[in-house]
């Protein structure tokens, strides 16, 4: 401890478990850092934010300003891939102090002769420290200055020049001294990823349903055929559950049967046969060069593939016969198989992470990750990694993004709330979420605003999914065609990230296994399919339409600006969302009744969005086409669900008025 430190620092943000793991931010982000800083007695106290990222071992500088009940601010801008590191500085600002306390004196006529003399030797303190980076007529202004304030021979009053001169309090803000300064005692992390990491359209496909016929599996070469039809509805993420061998035994029938017939494929999700385990390939989808081949034309689209890793293996792994130690044994030497009671996955066994080999599973299951990152994939969704150890992802995941730092990995764990923040906290970059089960105007507000508006939106980074494979929700169930649309509308525009499985979501299937059931009757989890894309009921155009929107406002491209608005009536949802500069502003509202038309009156606050409460601005419905003229902060809305059940409101500011006619004088 330095007894001369004066300043404390406290509170400071974004830090998340008193720093103990990193805030997440994209390239070219602002970070906003906030400290409490307080000092004894009067003085005026100056505080910058001292940042670098990682290949750096000087610190940048970024001015903080004083705020409300002594909260300081300041950001910084992160350019790079990787991590970050800062840290908050304060000092009693003595030349502030001073050059404030004489300004008082000169104005209420008091003596403040020997208040020059002590101005005159900060200013020597400044210019001895800083000599060598003055430019020549800065230093010949401080040392007039010094000159003039030491002329005792002068009177007081003719001495004031330069301080009553902002050249003088320029050049010393510019060159602070920062004598006993209190630096906080934690460097904090930032995380940088890439903006996919921050926006991305999802869309998840089993590959081999895209045979060319009834019955036949379908390969990496069908995928590519496929690649035009999910360009066209504008996605960038293509999704692949898992690529791998499925094993034979115990395998599962057709609507999870525990009995499968001759034909079943089997689920993807039971990993390993005598072909291989996590680093091969299923046979009938192809080659390894098929599906690099399949990477690199995606990539022409503008679509990175996404793979699933779901570290479970079946009984025929290799794992089980070469490493039967990375697995739980029962009581009678058997290996011990998935089980969620009553419920019973014989073909799937969990790997034992309190196994005594824990290091090698460790390290074999990261070089699972290290060999699909040398076959060109960059995103992985995770299945279940509640299951694992937080521990095992904490250290995986930081050692792949050290050297692999555009790596985006998707937590899929439908678990309680604090398990998935710890392993949003341990590197996961985006997490599925309870969106799925959110319905109602409170679920979804309240949901929202713990996501958005709490220190959750510093490391847990939604990707918000209508449906999966193994999620059918009740309310897509019931709500036909408009709650379809109702519930895209919802994750794609509450959401920057977002997805869908296709193509069951577009052709609106919804028969669940049995009333109360959330499961797809027929899943494509254990049977191939034979869609209809060219159905003249899908919504891919519909899709298409709400994607290229997302693409052309940069407000939909962020989640941290979502604001909600009353509305008087509890079946309509309104909410905005803005680009940082404000220069994009999207207005939507949802009604969240399926069946019958809504209708209220908005209260749309347009001063915070920088607008004339008595000027005329524009409303443009990016679905319908239509325009609006509204005024002031009221303003009615009416949705019939039959036609199209959201509105999508690009805010335009300005109404051209005479002042704009080529013959206004």
């Amino acid at each position: 401890m330095n007894g001369q430190e004066r300043v404390v620092i406290e509170n400071v943000k974004p830090q998340i478990n008193c720093g103990e793991f990193p805030v997440k931010r994209v390239v070219n982000d602002r970070v906003e850092v906030e400290a409490d800083i307080i000092c004894d007695s009067h003085d005026v106290l100056s505080a910058e934010i001292l940042y670098r990222c990682q290949d750096e071992k000087e610190w940048h500088l970024a001015e903080m300003e004083h705020g409300v009940n002594d909260r300081w601010q300041g950001c910084f801008l992160v350019s790079g891939l990787g991590s970050y590191f800062f840290t908050v500085k304060g000092w009693a600002d003595h030349f502030k102090t001073w050059h404030r306390d004489i300004l008082k004196k000169i104005h209420a006529g008091a003596d403040y002769t020997s208040d020059l003399l002590a101005g005159a030797e900060i200013i020597r303190q400044t210019n001895e420290k800083y000599s060598r980076e003055l430019l020549p007529e800065e230093a010949g202004f401080l040392k007039e200055t010094i000159e003039e304030l030491t002329a005792e021979e002068r009177p007081a009053s003719e001495r004031t020049g330069a301080i009553l001169n902002n050249a003088l309090y320029d050049i010393m803000l510019k060159y602070p001294l920062k004598n006993h300064a209190t630096t906080y005692h934690k460097e904090l992390e930032v995380t940088v990823e890439r903006e996919r990491a921050n926006f991305s359209t999802w869309y998840e496909v089993f590959p081999r349903s895209l045979g060319k016929g009834t019955g036949q599996y379908g390969t990496f070469k069908d995928v590519i055929s496929f690649l035009p039809y999910v360009a066209e509805m504008g996605f960038d993420v293509l999704y692949l559950p898992p690529i791998h061998p499925i094993g034979k035994t115990k395998r599962k029938g057709r609507n999870n049967s525990n009995e499968a017939q001759d034909g079943d494929p089997g689920s993807p999700w039971a990993i390993g046969s005598k072909d291989g385990g996590h680093k091969a390939i299923h046979p009938e989808l192809g080659s390894l060069d098929d599906f690099r081949k399949l990477i690199i034309k995606a990539a022409e689209y503008g679509i990175e593939i996404a793979m699933d890793i779901a570290f479970q293996c079946s009984p025929d792994h290799p794992y089980v016969k070469d490493h039967p130690g990375w697995f739980k044994h029962r009581p009678d030497g058997s290996l011990q198989y998935a089980e969620n009671p009553p419920k019973k996955y014989e073909d799937i066994y969990p790997l034992n992470f309190e196994s005594e080999d824990w290091e090698n599973l460790w390290e074999e299951l990261k070089s699972v990750f290290e060999y699909w990152i040398d076959q060109g994939v960059k995103i992985f969704r995770v299945d279940n990694p509640h299951t694992k150890s937080f521990r095992f992802w904490a250290r995986t995941i930081g050692e792949l993004k050290k050297n692999h730092p555009e790596t985006i990995f998707l937590s899929e764990a439908f678990t309680r709330p604090k398990v998935k923040y710890q392993l949003a906290k341990s590197g996961f970059t985006q997490s599925y979420t309870y969106f799925t089960w959110r319905n109602t105007k409170f679920d979804i507000t309240t949901y929202c605003h713990e996501l958005t508006k709490t220190e959750v939106r510093d490391f847990f980074r939604p990707n918000f999914w209508p449906n999966t494979p193994d999620i059918l929700p009740e309310y897509l169930q019931v709500s036909q065609r408009t709650g379809f649309i109702q519930r895209l509308v919802l994750a794609a525009t509450l959401s920057s990230n977002y997805g869908i499985y296709g193509p069951a979501f577009e052709l609106m299937e919804n028969t669940p296994t049995a009333p109360g059931k959330e499961e797809y009757l027929n899943s494509e989890k254990y049977e191939l399919k034979d869609w209809n894309l060219n159905h003249p009921a899908s919504l891919k155009k519909v899709i298409a339409r709400i994607n290229k929107i997302r693409h052309e406002n940069k407000a939909l491209q962020n989640t941290h600006s979502l604001k909600f608005h009353n509305i008087d009536n509890e079946a309509l949802l309104c909410y905005s969302k803005t680009s940082d500069d404000l220069s994009n502003i999207v207005l939507v509202v949802v009604n969240l009744d399926p069946h019958h038309p809504h209708h209220g009156w908005i209260h749309f606050p347009v001063k915070e969005f920088g607008m004339d409460e008595h000027t005329s601005y524009q409303v443009h419905d990016l679905l319908s086409g239509a325009f609006y003229l509204w005024n002031g902060e009221h303003n009615y809305v009416e949705i019939d669900p039959g036609i199209m059940p959201v509105h999508i409101f690009k805010v335009r500011k300005k109404v051209r008025t005479e002042q704009d006619f080529d013959y206004f004088m």
